[in-house]
């Protein structure tokens, strides 16, 4: 008998199927995600910034941070935030500064081209939101069931994580 036959002989199968089918679905969403940011940037000719920058421009917002505060948001893994953060440096997006301090720390904060490319990917959300519930493809009540439900995911993961059963 195959793993998969013997799943689909228990009741936890059916649970076990849609689990399996959630990851899936959350995997292919935050790919999609990045596209379709690249792709407004691409629309609009600004090159200079990929999509995961852009999503941390957005994320960022008006606040000054800094990167283990990204972290600890559970944004971004360390490497990917510090490479990230000194190209968006580098790129006149981001305005960085030690702390007074601890030496070993930095903050950054959007410059006005950061707050651009913070307003586009915003424009983009709001459109999107805007003509989802225009069309009647997600209902507010669902939208809040959703999220609920992916908090609950992220806590039972996080959970796992810290060693919590």
């Amino acid at each position: 008998m195959t793993i998969h036959a013997a799943m689909q002989e228990t009741p936890q199968a059916g649970f076990l199927s849609g689990y399996l089918e959630t990851l899936g679905l959350v995997e292919r969403l935050h790919r999609l995600l990045l596209d379709l940011i690249k792709d407004e940037f691409e629309r609009l000719g600004i090159p200079e910034v990929n999509a995961v920058q852009a999503l941390l421009i957005f994320n960022i917002g008006g606040a000054e941070v800094t990167a283990g505060e990204l972290k600890s948001r559970g944004y971004y893994q360390g490497s990917n935030v510090s490479y990230n953060l000194r190209k968006l440096v580098e790129g006149g997006f981001m305005h960085h500064e030690r702390s007074l301090v601890d030496r070993r720390s930095v903050r950054v904060r959007l410059t006005e081209r950061g707050a651009e490319v913070r307003d586009i990917v915003a424009a983009l959300f709001r459109r999107h939101a805007e003509t989802m519930e225009a069309r009647g493809l997600i209902a507010r009540l669902m939208a809040e069931e959703t999220n609920l439900t992916l908090k609950r995911l992220e806590r039972y993961w996080t959970d796992q994580i810290r060693y919590i059963y």
